[in-house]
């Protein structure tokens, strides 16, 4: 090889250790390689020289370009293998760092009031009863002693099912199922779902009650105000006040109303009294022996009162930027 072509293949070698990047060795090696590069300028050249000259010169011009792409082609190859471990490195999990946490759910505010309440009365020795949201007429109405001709009832109260069910309009129905087929004394509460014709910012189609209720030879109403003062005092604080308003309800008698005091006023909270001799006697049970009381009331309003929900419905909605508040 002559002293030219040793040079260009030297040069080219030292262009494609400078660079630092693919693109810079394409580029590199057009300068040598290419239509204008430095070895085709020697290879036009051959036309002139006579044969002899020419087949020596071709000979070493050849072997000088395989050296030059031998050399690009193992450039090449380094600077790949370099990308790929640059990638890798990267791309390296590093398990000394702390993982990223997924986001916490947590309870919905009804339900950490259901919880607080169950949680409360368990403590007085109440068993959580439980029961089906599509009830018979019977469980519903009939056997809590309602007339045929009562407007809770009526279609503009009341979500009717076909066969002869309900969607259950209370937690009552549940007290009708605990307390047939059972000997007392029993005291249960209930907590659920139940369903009326109510949309507006204080009232849902859905909501939900919890029905407290206590049966036993010698049960009072002094012991239903009791519980209740209790409660109220466990869930609104030591200085809650009650009020008791003489009321109807179908399935007790005597019945009363109950209002709870809140920030200076009073709040109505729900229905008590002492239970109907006829349900019991639907139930199965002797009224000239057994008497008991029962007490239900909304959960939603102590959620929106505790949490500060100005509407109810937002406690529906499904709105995770309200629940995450909370």
């Amino acid at each position: 090889m002559s002293d030219d072509l040793r040079a260009i293949v030297a040069e080219a070698e030292r262009a494609f250790a400078a660079a630092g990047s693919v693109q810079e060795l394409i580029e590199a090696r057009a300068r040598f390689l290419g239509k204008r590069g430095s070895l085709s300028a020697v290879l036009r050249g051959l036309g002139g020289l006579a044969p002899d000259a020419r087949s020596r010169l071709g000979a070493k011009a050849n072997e000088a370009k395989l050296a030059i792409e031998a050399a690009a082609a193992a450039r090449r190859a380094a600077l790949e293998r370099a990308g790929e471990a640059h990638a890798l490195e990267a791309g390296r999990l590093d398990v000394s760092l702390p993982g990223a946490a997924p986001p916490r759910g947590h309870l919905h505010p009804v339900s950490v009031i259901e919880r607080e309440v169950a949680s409360f009365f368990t403590t007085l020795g109440y068993s959580i009863e439980d029961g089906p949201e599509v009830e018979t007429e019977w469980n519903n109405f009939g056997a809590l002693n309602f007339p045929e001709d009562h407007p809770a009832r009526d279609l503009q109260d009341t979500f009717f099912v076909e066969g002869g069910h309900v969607l259950r309009t209370h937690t009552s129905p549940v007290q009708v199922r605990a307390m047939t087929g059972r000997t007392p004394p029993f005291r249960f509460v209930v907590p659920g779902r139940v369903y009326r014709h109510d949309f507006d910012a204080t009232h849902s189609p859905m909501f939900h009650q919890i029905e407290g209720f206590c049966v036993g030879e010698a049960v009072t109403f002094a012991d239903l105000k009791g519980t209740l003062y209790a409660f109220a005092k466990h869930l609104f604080g030591p200085d809650t006040k009650l009020r008791f308003r003489a009321h109807f309800f179908p399935f007790t008698e005597p019945s009363a109303e109950m209002d709870v005091t809140w920030r200076g006023g009073w709040l109505e909270w729900g229905g008590c009294g002492m239970i109907h001799p006829r349900v019991l006697l639907n139930c199965g049970l002797d009224p000239e022996r057994w008497q008991g009381f029962a007490f239900g009331m909304g959960l939603d309003r102590p959620a929106m009162l505790r949490f500060g929900i100005p509407n109810i419905q937002l406690l529906f909605d499904g709105d995770t930027r309200l629940l995450e508040q909370l």
